[in-house]
């Protein structure tokens, strides 16, 4: 995000937990967590700097901090595991296969929990990881656990440095955005290899049967090579 972007969102942060405290930790926090890409960053840094200030304390902000995100993450949860007819199956929006929705299910099935747990300590993934873990069907309860399990030492971790920097915790926020461009990179790795390992995959089979078609053409040659030697001499 550009500072256009940004900037506004973090006054609007900023002006929330000033008015209402906790109750706004909260709320932005459930709307970050709701596939609405508000910076969780300025939230609890700035409420780590209330505390720092004797207005808030460190527990309580953790306590709103991971509650607004396992609340939120349960609208992203419903968007996908209601809308999965809607967006993937009716209309196609999305255009994936039932095939592919089925490795995505059986991706969840064996590597949800670990995938939801570290991904929300993650910027930018954490924000939409909810969406495809609902639409894989993933076990509300088991989603719920590992959300908060990963979202304690994000929210955790903001709010000490928020705590511990005082006045300076928009020098931190900027300093941590450093960190999306290696998630970002990151990502777009993964997008690349997945591609070059689909594009791959098509073209394996068909140099495959180019080989099984050269090596009967082979074959046949050499039997007719064979059955002509084989013939007496008139």
């Amino acid at each position: 995000m550009t500072d256009f972007i940004v900037d506004p969102l973090v006054n609007f942060c900023v002006d929330v937990i000033g008015a209402i405290g906790y109750a706004g930790i909260f709320l932005l926090m459930l709307v970050e967590s709701a596939n609405v890409p508000m910076p969780s960053e300025a939230t609890m840094l700035f409420a780590g700097f209330k505390v720092s200030d004797g207005d808030l304390t460190l527990f309580g902000i953790v306590a709103a901090g991971v509650l607004g995100n396992v609340v939120g993450s349960w609208i992203g949860y419903a968007i996908g595991y209601w809308g999965r007819e809607e967006l993937l199956e009716r209309h196609h929006i999305f255009h994936v296969s039932p095939k592919q929705m089925e490795r995505v299910e059986n991706w969840f099935e064996r590597y949800g929990s670990i995938t939801v747990f570290f991904t929300r300590m993650l910027p930018i993934v954490r924000t939409f990881i909810s969406t495809p873990a609902g639409a894989a069907r993933m076990p509300l309860g088991r989603f719920t656990v590992y959300t908060a399990l990963g979202c304690i030492p994000w929210v955790l971790m903001l709010g000490v440095i928020g705590v511990e920097v005082g006045d300076r915790w928009e020098e931190w926020r900027d300093k941590l955005h450093y960190f999306d461009y290696v998630v970002i990179a990151g990502i777009l790795g993964l997008i690349v290899y997945a591609i070059w390992k689909r594009r791959r995959g098509r073209g394996e089979p068909q140099g495959a049967e180019m080989r099984r078609g050269s090596d009967d053409a082979r074959a046949r040659v050499s039997a007719t090579t064979d059955a002509s030697e084989e013939q007496p001499a008139s």
